[in-house]
């Protein structure tokens, strides 16, 4: 086994393992403004949204498709309209299932 690689992950479990203890260690000794508390929620949904955006249309370097997005939207619809969880994965799921059925890509 190459040690190499055997010390790469251990440092990098000890950084993960750091970053996350570091969070609830400092909270109490920084405090952060209303304005910055704020940005900082917002940011949150701008990436997860960014995220889920970038796996909805693209897979690889292309266009995913129109089942896929589409079983995305509908999934995003379901979840705005505040459906359990169960029913938002299923609605999903069916739409893009339904749509590659009837031969769209």
């Amino acid at each position: 086994m190459n040690t190499g690689l055997v010390a790469a992950t251990a440092v990098l479990g000890a950084g993960t393992f750091a970053f996350r203890l570091a969070g609830p260690a400092l909270r109490s000794r920084t405090t952060l403004s209303a304005r910055v508390e704020q940005l900082m929620s917002t940011a949150v949904v701008v990436l997860l949204a960014a995220l889920v955006a970038t796996s909805a249309l693209t897979e690889g370097h292309g266009f995913s498709g129109v089942a896929r997005t589409a079983g995305v939207a509908v999934g995003g619809l379901f979840a705005w309209r505040r459906a359990p969880f169960v029913v938002v994965v299923l609605a999903a799921a069916v739409t893009a299932a339904a749509l590659r059925l009837l031969g769209t890509d």
